[in-house]
């Protein structure tokens, strides 16, 4: 879904995973700076946007989701997982409620199968999902941006900003009240270096939540009852996790970034320990990057990531 505000002044369209929305509108720096200091906006509408209404909402996902949403206050965020039955990461739901619908974001192309699902698993249950993202879209503010915020139909309060869901037809509109637009790498560069998972770069097929530090955002360890929930109590309480996730300050000598899958390996060793999962160009750190290796990786190894040098901050522990 292309959104309209490709057409602002320096917008350059990005491409993959978040093609429809601009990379950047000229200055990634400035827009990173502008995020940082509370400024601006970053367009998100090509992410997937799903409605839960009914009275049975709550406790249906709670039976479906790694999270403890069943008592969920209204205007309270959170972010959930579905797992498969062998417990690797299948969705990643960010959702908050406002005592009538459960509105959730997730990755752009992610709703149908989403929705198809939930659909699967509504049963007796007083509920009905709907796939919105036609009709709403997802816009960031930053953390201290004073915004007016009264066009959304909700609004995730987080730490580091606000996740609007405005309706679709008024995206242009609102864009003018917003500030200066930021695009998806200065979105992508503050969401590295806060070592936040993103689902298809972060994970892939065999991710469990444990490698990736979703425990403690998107999992409920006193919970049970839902699907995969025995390989996160077994991980959790017996063993650890195969691969642990890694922040990487990398050399900033290099011009080139290491792209997404790219090989990891231990300087001095020719056996790859894992792979690129995200990278980015920081407007205070250089060139940074996430990346999934081994558990048994040395925390002060210097890492190669496709040949770039870098040392490790520990976001998993080993």
């Amino acid at each position: 879904m292309k959104s309209p505000l490709l057409a602002l002044p320096g917008a350059v369209a990005a491409e993959g995973p978040d093609e429809g929305v601009a990379a950047h509108y000229g200055d990634l720096f400035r827009e990173q700076r502008a995020l940082a200091a509370g400024r601006g906006f970053v367009d998100l509408s090509h992410r997937g946007v799903i409605t839960a209404t009914g009275p049975d909402r709550l406790s249906w996902l709670h039976l479906l989701l790694t999270q403890h949403v069943s008592e969920l206050p209204p205007q309270h965020a959170t972010e959930a997982l579905v797992l498969s039955p062998n417990g690797h990461v299948e969705h990643a739901l960010y959702l908050v409620d406002d005592g009538e619908t459960t509105w959730i974001h997730v990755e752009p192309g992610d709703a149908p199968a989403l929705v198809k699902y939930l659909e699967s698993m509504k049963f007796w249950n007083r509920v009905e999902v709907a796939d919105a993202t036609e009709q709403y879209a997802v816009v960031f503010l930053p953390a201290g941006s004073t915004a007016p915020v009264e066009r959304a139909a909700a609004v995730r309060e987080l730490p580091w900003g606000r996740d609007l869901f405005l309706p679709r037809a008024e995206l242009a509109a609102a864009a003018e009240e917003f500030g200066p637009a930021a695009g998806v790498w200065a979105y992508e560069a503050l969401r590295v270096e806060g070592h936040r998972p993103r689902l298809g770069f972060e994970t892939d097929h065999r991710t469990i939540p444990h490698e990736v530090d979703w425990l403690g955002s998107a999992v409920h360890l006193q919970k049970g009852c839902y699907r995969g929930q025995e390989t996160v109590a077994r991980v959790h309480n017996l063993g650890r996790p195969p691969r642990r996730l890694v922040f990487l300050h990398l050399d900033g000598t290099e011009e080139k970034l290491p792209a997404h899958g790219a090989e990891v390996r231990v300087e001095g060793q020719e056996r790859p320990v894992g792979f690129v999962t995200s990278s980015a160009r920081h407007h205070e750190l250089g060139p940074i990057a996430l990346a999934l290796v081994k558990r048994n990786t040395p925390v002060d190894a210097v890492l190669l990531a496709d040949g770039v040098p870098g040392t490790q901050d520990v976001i998993v522990p080993a």
